[in-house]
């Protein structure tokens, strides 16, 4: 049995390609894990707030001394939290929009990123604390990315990659589903990301 956490950050619904691969890696997780358990977490939906100074100083006050304000600002950072803290496999959409991910994923991010819960510092440098994770990442995108002339501007999976091992998540697999807007390409690219999609 696993506890799987699908993050949706697009706002195309059921035309989204992300939302589409997701739901299809989610499936093939189910198929090996039969008993697993899925939380769907839409940040579209839950409109996770960019930092605000009210944020930042509600993340470092000591829970007993934040003021009611402060207690109302740092609820999404804390809920986002336990639910990456208690899944075992997270598949993240991140579709790609102007050459990065959307800014709803953005203000995820920053509201998980939290020094002393999810990463620390020592004399060794930082140490990611969200540990003994699976994730996976259904990235979408109209144009090639993995390969090609414009792989040099493909930004979306090494950020992803980089802030997601910060926080100690490696385990990291990226599936595509790219061409989504390029004929003769189009027509087969999602089928070919699901395609790609193995289970470990």
């Amino acid at each position: 049995m696993k506890k799987i956490l699908h993050v949706i950050s697009s706002p195309r619904g059921d035309a989204s390609f992300s939302i589409k691969l997701g739901n299809a890696i989610v499936e093939k997780i189910r198929a090996v894990y039969p008993d697993s358990t899925v939380q769907e977490t839409n940040l579209l939906e839950k409109h996770f707030p960019h930092l605000e100074e009210s944020h930042l100083a509600s993340f470092f006050t000591p829970a007993e001394n934040r003021t009611p304000e402060l207690l109302a600002a740092v609820k999404h950072s804390d809920e986002a939290i336990k639910e990456i803290m208690e899944a075992d496999v997270i598949v993240i959409g991140a579709p790609i929009y102007n050459y990065s991910i959307h800014s709803s994923l953005k203000a995820w991010i920053d509201h998980i990123a939290r020094s002393g819960l999810t990463f620390k510092y020592d004399e060794n440098g930082p140490e990611g604390l969200v540990k003994n994770k699976k994730v996976y990442i259904a990235l979408s995108s109209g144009a090639i990315y993995s390969e090609g002339p414009l792989k040099s501007i493909d930004y979306v999976e090494p950020y992803m990659r980089t802030i997601l091992g910060f926080l100690g998540m490696t385990d990291i697999t990226v599936i595509r589903a790219e061409g989504t807007s390029l004929p003769g390409i189009q027509d087969h690219a999602l089928d070919k990301g699901i395609a790609s999609v193995h289970i470990n």
